[in-house]
């Protein structure tokens, strides 16, 4: 469960982190990093993909800065995984929404 999200700060189950996040339904992946940090791309996820999520809930930043290529919505499609791309705040809530009745995933960027 996402606790609070604020620029730069996110709080999953009572524990603050301070860098971008993926977050499992069992655990938290901290010290997020992309090849490059604005764009998501299919190596960015890669160790997520194989978890098999439903759906991958996609936080692109404060202000939605971080884009999706399309050979990762193209991988995501063959692999039948939903994806959902929103502002981060907007993500951390539907997160809350979806993961209480989903197979759910968030990659967050917490900051831009």
């Amino acid at each position: 469960m996402i606790d609070t999200y604020d620029f730069g700060n996110i709080v999953i189950n009572g524990q603050k982190y301070t860098s971008d996040v993926i977050v499992y339904p069992d655990q938290v992946r901290s010290n997020w990093w992309r090849r490059e940090g604005h764009r998501l791309d299919p190596e960015d996820i890669r160790e997520l993909v194989s978890w098999r999520p439903e759906v991958l809930i996609v936080g692109t930043g404060s202000m939605g800065c971080m884009k999706i290529s399309p050979e990762t919505e193209e991988l995501l499609k063959s692999q039948e995984i939903e994806l959902i791309a929103e502002p981060t705040p907007r993500a951390c809530q539907i997160f809350n929404q979806i993961s209480a009745t989903r197979r759910a995933v968030a990659a967050l960027h917490l900051t831009c």
